[in-house]
């Protein structure tokens, strides 16, 4: 990608991965532009759109029950990212945007585990 960016979509058909990531950067990037190509976009988004997309990446990739399971014994983000085979940043906006249910459901299983 001349950009430097991951991925790009034409928001009809086509999406455009950059043949240098690892797989689970691909596997994130790949539904990140999928998210785009749902909605219709094409193109740069205004960051508002792409927090509401990196929003929806990550709860795709990552559902609360296996946020749970895995965060009860990783030891950092990094390390839960490898278990839940996504990126580190799509487990950071995963925990971000946690609805309040979700949030209670987690801090009860961390609760748990201490």
């Amino acid at each position: 990608m001349p950009d430097g960016a991951p991925g790009r979509t034409d928001g009809l058909r086509v999406i455009w991965l950059d043949s240098r990531l690892q797989q689970d950067e691909r596997r994130c990037t790949l539904v990140h532009e999928l998210v785009h190509m749902e909605l219709g976009h094409a193109g740069c988004q205004a960051p508002r759109i792409e927090y509401e997309v990196r929003a929806e990446t990550a709860r795709r990739l990552i559902p609360i029950e296996a946020l749970c399971t895995h965060a009860a014994w990783a030891a950092s983000i990094d390390e839960l990212a490898e278990d839940l085979w996504v990126t580190p940043e799509v487990v950071t906006d995963r925990i971000q945007t946690l609805t309040p249910q979700e949030a209670a459901q987690l801090s009860l299983v961390e609760h748990q585990t201490r």
